[in-house]
Formats: C-alpha cells, sequence, structure tokens
C-alpha cells in the first residue's frame, strides 16, 4: 500500500504531526504504525495486591502504544525553551514558543479546558532559591493530569482515526530508501510512502540507533541523566506547588562541580515502576481529581552525564546502572534519607515504622550499592540544599526510590527542516534526542508537518 506519508510512533510527535497534516491538508493519505497498543487497550497489570512487580510485558503500556511514554504521565506541558530540549536551536526561541502555545491550545480545544496555566514568572520563590545557590528556572506549565491528559489523547484519536489508517501493535523493522520515497516493512507487511516521519520517543532509542545505522545517518552521542525520585509529605513542597506546581530547580554540587536538578514533579501523586527495553525504572504521576490525590509529593532528583570520546554509549551506561538496581531489589529499590545518610540500607519493617505511607511497593535496599558515589554524593548535596527552601526535605522518613534513568537517543544530525540527509525523512521528538518534553516532542510535529505541506504545494 502506498501513502503520501507515513509516520512512525503514534507519541506526541506523531499524534501532531498527523493532526496539523489533516487539519491543514485533508486529502493526504496518511498511516500511522506504533508498536504498541491503542489507547483504550493499553493497562499496567500491576494492581499492588495480586500482581505488585513488573512481569515484563511484550509491550510496556506505560512507556509504549498511542500517546507514548506520555500518556500515563502526569501530562505537563512545560512551555519554555530554558528546558525541555534544544528545538529552539533548530527553528528559533520565538518560533519554538509560538509552536508550544499552539499545541496548548489544541489541548485546551480538545478536554483540557479547565487545565489551569501555571508560571514562574514574578514568583517570589526565585529570590529564596537563589539565597541558597538554588535555581529556578522560568517556564509556563499546563497541568493536565494523569486523567485529563488521556481524556485530550481520547478526542485527538477519535479526530483522527477517521481520517488515517493506524496500525497498532505493529513495530517497524526497517525503513528503506527508495529511489522515491520509502519503504516500511513490518512483520506483517511492507507499505511504501513519499515522506517518512519518524517519532519513535525514548523508548525507541535503540531501534532509532539501528535505523541511523542501517541508511549511515550520522549520529552524536548524547547525555544520560541518572538519579532517585524523592517521595515526602505533600505539605513539605506545598508552598512552591500550590503556586507553580512544577518547579524546575537547578544547584550546582560544590564537592564535583555537577549540576542536580529536579525534575517532574508531581503533587500529591503517586511512584510508578516503568519498563524501558526490559529494564524496570521509576517515575511518577499525578492526577487533578481530587479523589485520585495522595498525601505525597514526588519528584526525580537527576544528575546529568555525558561522555567524552572514545565512549560514546551513553544509554548503555544508564542501562548497566538500572540493571544493577534490578539484581539487588528484583525490580526497584527504596530506601529512606536517614538509613542512607547513616550508611545502612532500608529494611521493610523500618519502612513500615516511618511516618510516610510509599505510594509503589519497592524493595527495601541500599542505594549506595547502585549509583555510583558522584552521583549520590550529589543527590545528597541537593537534598540539605533544597531544605532550605522547603524545610522537611531531608527528614529521616524521605524516601528514595531507585533508579530513574532519562535515556535520550542518539542526537541524530538534521537540517533546520528536522530533515536527515536523507531527503523527505524527518526525524522528530525525543527519538531525534533534540526534544526532552510532551512540549517540545509535539511542537516539532506541528513543525514538520508544515514543512511537509509547504514543500507539496
Amino acid at each position: 500500500m502506498n501513502y503520501d506519508v507515513i509516520i512512525i510512533g503514534a507519541g506526541p510527535g506523531g499524534i501532531f504531526s498527523a493532526y496539523e497534516l489533516i487539519e491543514k491538508a485533508p486529502d493526504l493519505k496518511i498511516a500511522v504504525f506504533e508498536a504498541g497498543h491503542p489507547l483504550n487497550k493499553r493497562f499496567c497489570p500491576i494492581d499492588g495486591d495480586k500482581i505488585k512487580s513488573c512481569i515484563h510485558c511484550k509491550s510496556c503500556s506505560i512507556m509504549n502504544g498511542f500517546g507514548g511514554a506520555g500518556a500515563f504521565s502526569d501530562g505537563k506541558y512545560n512551555i519554555t525553551n530554558s528546558f525541555g530540549g534544544t528545538l529552539y536551536e533548530y527553528i528559533g526561541k520565538e518560533h519554538a514558543l509560538e509552536l508550544m502555545h499552539y499545541v496548548d491550545n489544541i489541548n485546551m480545544e480538545n478536554g483540557g479546558g479547565d487545565a489551569k496555566l501555571y508560571t514562574t514568572s514574578g514568583s517570589k520563590f526565585k529570590k529564596e532559591c537563589i539565597k541558597h545557590d538554588l535555581h529556578l528556572l522560568d517556564a509556563s506549565v499546563r497541568h493536565l493530569g494523569t486523567d485529563i491528559n488521556y481524556i485530550v489523547l481520547e478526542n485527538l484519536f477519535a479526530k483522527l482515526e477517521k481520517k488515517m489508517d493506524f496500525f497498532f501493535d505493529t513495530p517497524v523493522e526497517h525503513v528503506v530508501k527508495l529511489e522515491n520515497g520509502y519503504k516500511i516493512i513490518t512483520k506483517d507487511g511492507e507499505y511504501t510512502c513519499d515522506k517518512c516521519i519518524i517519532s519513535v520517543g525514548r523508548s525507541g532509542s535503540k531501534w532509532m540507533e539501528t535505523v541511523c545505522g542501517e541508511l549511515k545517518i550520522p549520529t552524536k552521542s548524547n547525555r544520560v541523566d541518572l538519579g532517585v525520585r524523592v517521595e515526602l509529605p505533600a505539605d513539605v513542597f506545598s508552598h512552591l506547588t500550590d503556586e507553580l506546581y512544577e518547579s524546575k530547580i537547578v544547584y550546582r554540587t560544590n564537592t564535583y562541580g555537577d549540576k542536580v536538578r529536579t525534575f517532574c514533579m508531581n503533587p500529591k501523586g503517586a511512584v510508578v515502576a516503568e519498563n524501558t527495553n526490559g529494564i524496570i525504572t521509576v517515575n511518577g504521576h499525578s492526577y487533578e481529581d481530587p479523589e485520585k490525590q495522595t498525601e505525597n509529593t514526588n519528584f526525580a532528583l537527576l544528575v546529568s552525564q555525558r561522555f567524552s570520546e572514545p565512549f560514546k554509549d551513553s544509554n548503555g551506561y544508564g542501562e548497566s546502572i538500572a540493571k544493577l538496581s534490578n539484581m539487588l531489589g528484583g525490580g526497584v529499590l527504596v530506601q529512606r534519607f536517614g538509613d542512607l545518610i547513616r550508611g545502612r540500607r532500608s529494611t521493610q519493617e523500618r519502612v513500615n515504622e516511618a511516618f510516610l505511607v510509599p505510594t509503589l511497593k519497592a524493595t527495601p535496599g541500599d542505594l549506595s550499592l547502585v549509583l555510583p558515589k558522584r552521583i549520590l554524593d550529589g543527590i545528597i548535596e541537593m537534598i540539605y540544599a533544597l531544605d532550605k527552601v522547603a524545610p522537611g526535605t531531608a527528614n529521616d522518613d524521605t524516601l528514595l526510590y531507585g533508579v530513574e534513568v532519562k535515556f535520550y537517543n542518539m542526537e541524530v544530525t538534521v537540517n533546520n527542516d528536522l530533515e536527515c540527509c536523507h531527503k523527505d525523512l524527518y526525524i522528530i521528538g525525543d527519538g531525534s534526542g533534540i526534544t526532552h518534553s510532551l512540549s517540545h516532542a509535539s511542537a516539532s510535529g506541528v513543525y514538520v508537518a508544515r514543512k511537509i505541506i509547504e514543500k507539496m504545494q
């Protein structure tokens, strides 16, 4: 079957490429290939009762399927160039923000209308952070919540499915360059197209590396973010989260000069496990519905590692540390902060006696046996720094879940149209190594769709 455009990956980049294409060029014949399930069939079997840990499903419903890894995230769209990727380096800062606001409007029109827009502009906490050598990054944040985010995706899919072909549970095995266009090879058949958009997200990083190797697309090594997910009483950070919701705070350690940052803050949320290429790591969710909220807040503390020549496998480095955690804990490890600084492993008895009730069933253990000393020292230093602006962060009962790893694809070499060295082959979203967030990935999808339409006219 021949298509005008084939999109590989139904995460935010792929979704917004498809949306923009049918909005601006409704006569195009489009197909979307997705390795995971449709949205209504995405269920994680972990229920905390009968199934308490990952059972390694063939396709992880948390990471794959319509909506991508962001479908069951807390639905935070950070409208900023300060973090979330380097899309602005290709299309300009003003245009990048313009596209992020455009995506925000589409989300609002498709079920997100009541979601609040938070902003750090004029916040008194910026000055308070600077007093303690902490740096609050500027951003506007639209928080949909996991529940509203799901509704938005349902509505978007209802519009898309009538106007294009979706192939779910259909991993693409190879992308072959033809004299004119491309051939997409799957286990179920072969399909051709004039133009191809690849948007496979972080979970498709290994696949993307293979495709780049087969098509001789230049890449360069990217970073890997390693750390833990912190869980503490919601009251500790309520003065920040009530006003800002998501506070991206960066700290430079005194010991090594490394930057440690907060990431993906989930007020009154829950800690969750996720499966990336068979490796169990940790993440967090939160909901807008008060009935689904908890008494805890969670957020990641991450240290970025970039490597110099000759080492290029930053993802392999992160995977090896995550595998070590899985080996020791059979999945996610958890440790009380008080136990960590006293040099002892946490036990189930000490976790049960704590004032804080964990939202994820994890194995009590010792994170110092997993994380490199440099990274763990930086996390401990950051916790003490945060304790100055949010007293209680460094309490003994604060829980640290490990490990949290943010894998980034090798950064693919593309031009300012996000087109690689092969004409009409576009690489977008987090799978490109250029974007690292829902808003940036979605914006890149809109941008490429417009470029394709422009060239067709």
